[in-house]
């Protein structure tokens, strides 16, 4: 998505309610940390049970709190998983502090835990996939966090 269309997704999402002002956001940044480091190890746990549909949800949900720990950081909070990403875009990625990439991982990884939790399509390869990109996410944003301490 281009810088323009992301800025006006971003100005959708705040006049929609999706995206608001959080004051507190910065003093939630550990726990976030913490839930998104927790739900790693358990879909890594998972994974090693063989239950590959928890783990794909749980990294999910791991990069998730790693990115809700950014969106923090700026004191905003979303009502949406779709927000979260655009937030995370136009906070970070256009600002070139964060690979497009990820990003976009963590929209597949969406459509992943969607696809899993509801239609009861996962796979070994993609939960695999999904804790690799849990696992760099949550290593980059906490290397974010560390460099942007105020």
């Amino acid at each position: 998505m281009g810088l323009i269309k992301m800025n006006q997704e971003f100005n959708r999402c705040l006049e929609k309610g999706k995206i608001v002002k959080f004051e507190a956001g910065p003093s939630m940044v550990k726990k976030e940390l913490d839930t998104a480091k927790d739900d790693l190890v358990s879909s890594q746990d998972s994974y090693q049970r063989g239950n590959f549909k928890w783990a794909t949800i749980q990294a999910y949900y791991s990069t998730f709190h790693s990115a809700r720990a950014l969106i923090y950081k700026q004191k905003y909070r979303e009502k949406s998983h779709y927000c979260l990403i655009v937030a995370l875009e136009h906070l970070y990625v256009n600002r070139g502090i964060i690979e497009k990439d990820f990003a976009e991982y963590i929209l597949a990884g969406k459509e992943m835990r969607e696809s899993a939790d509801y239609h009861y399509n996962f796979s070994k390869d993609s939960s695999e996939i999904m804790i690799e990109v849990a696992g760099k996410f949550l290593s980059i944003t906490k290397n974010i966090l560390d460099n942007s301490q105020s």
